[in-house]
């Protein structure tokens, strides 16, 4: 394996810091011995990985980094920079992961009763309320901008909880994070490659410096035929596929007959787009890098496959607005059995006019069209390209009629017209292409 660069280095080395452990960009650029804009880049990138968090006025602090299926927890990091808000005292705490919210618009009695460690209690002006929360082991948000006492935020400091203000009012603060948590929820559902990929660890590859040879090994031992590509630091190079080799001299030089610049994709790429392009392209295999290019393992097409068809039978938690539009239409049978469906456009599905939103409109024919062909063929489908030629004001809580017509359908693609009426009035047009995927 290849040395790492300097870049990983310092990543490896923010990861393996204390959780709570402040860092600066100074800080690391001497302890690494490296440029200052060499650790601001790693620092932004250990930002995104979600292992630090940078807060207004208080700095960049280690936190601990979430696993997906922890994903709806929010620290209370991430709370200051939801609700903007100011930290008074335990800084050090601000890595920790609360476990749910209370509000505290009742009696102090009342209040302490649902009050835990691992909460955070939602209070206004209320320094009782402050200290008797930090002692239960709950953290403290204040709303309306107040302050507390000075003994109070020794003590957040003494315990290690984090006291916050915020100049939000409770029932905003409470919807912010609410809708945090949610859009976290919409995140977890969202399979990304590095949820399905192969890792380096088990993933074969070739150097540019092998020979056909060394392919003919590797195709003996694994029985795959498609390899990436890489030089000595890891980076991808090529792919090598049986046809490459067909022919070729024993002694001939991978980097000779590769394909180079192969596609890749990222860890954090979406498997539905990692489908589209696999379709599209007609690749099998995905090489998956690192921001600098470096192999971080494959991605074949059949694991996306089994990931897109898992995906479908789990139930949904956050709903997106695509799920909104989909739950809205209802089939109905349009005589010589024809398939087509209604929808009712209620107003989270306009634009600021009040009419239906070109983005809606988009996931109305596009779910007409996956339907009518899911019932010619039976697999998944990416849609390919859509001409919508034609589209119409339609007011909220108004019906649709959508027609989708199957204009040509083939082994591995579909066309579809689709038509939409409103009271018997033609308001929208679009054409679709789609590839179909066998399931096999």
């Amino acid at each position: 394996m290849a040395a790492k660069t300097k870049h990983e280095k310092i990543l490896k080395y923010i990861d393996e810091l204390p959780i709570g452990e402040k860092i600066s960009v100074r800080q690391i650029a001497k302890a690494m011995n490296v440029s200052e804009g060499t650790a601001y880049r790693a620092i932004k990138e250990a930002e995104n990985k979600g292992f630090v968090s940078t807060i207004e006025r208080v700095g960049t602090i280690r936190i601990e980094r979430k696993k997906k299926e922890n994903i709806e927890k929010l620290t209370y990091a991430e709370v200051v920079n939801i609700v903007d808000g100011q930290v008074l005292g335990g800084k050090t705490g601000l890595h920790k992961t609360l476990n749910k919210f209370v509000i505290g618009a009742m009696k102090l009695e009342a209040m302490m009763r649902y009050t835990e460690a691992g909460n955070l209690l939602i209070v206004g002006n209320r320094t009782q309320a402050h200290e008797l929360a930090l002692k239960a082991g709950a953290a403290v948000l204040i709303t309306g901008g107040f302050d507390t006492e000075e003994h109070v935020k020794r003590l957040a400091d003494q315990l290690e909880l984090p006291i916050i203000s915020t100049s939000y009012d409770t029932f905003t603060v409470a919807t912010m994070i609410n809708r945090a948590i949610y859009d976290q929820l919409i995140k977890k559902e969202i399979i990304l490659v590095e949820d399905i990929l192969t890792p380096l660890s088990k993933t074969y590859y070739l150097f540019t410096t092998d020979k056909v040879s060394r392919w003919h090994e590797l195709n003996k031992q694994t029985t795959h035929s498609r390899y990436p590509v890489v030089d000595h630091n890891m980076k991808i190079q090529g792919m090598v596929t049986s046809k490459d080799v067909l022919g070729q001299n024993e002694d001939t030089p991978i980097e000779k007959i590769m394909t180079k610049q192969p596609m890749t994709v990222t860890g954090k790429t979406s498997v539905a787009s990692t489908a589209h392009t696999m379709v599209w392209e007609g690749i099998e295999v995905l090489p998956v890098a690192d921001d600098s290019n470096r192999l971080e393992g494959l991605v074949s097409r059949q694991d996306v496959l089994k990931a897109l068809q898992m995906n479908q039978r789990q139930p949904q938690v956050g709903e997106t607005l695509d799920d909104i539009v989909t739950n809205q239409m209802k089939f109905i049978q349009a005589g010589k059995g024809e398939e087509a469906f209604t929808c009712e456009v209620t107003p989270q599905m306009t634009n600021y006019l009040g009419t239906i939103s070109y983005g809606v409109f988009t996931t109305i024919v596009s779910e007409a069209a996956n339907r009518v062909l899911r019932s010619y063929k039976k697999g998944d489908l990416v849609v390919e390209n859509m001409s919508i030629y034609f589209l119409k004001p339609v007011q909220m809580e108004t019906t649709l009629e959508i027609y989708p017509k199957i204009l040509e359908v083939g082994r591995k693609f579909g066309k579809v017209d689709v038509e939409v009426f409103n009271e018997g009035i033609l308001v929208g047009k679009a054409l679709m292409m789609c590839q179909l995927i066998d399931r096999t």
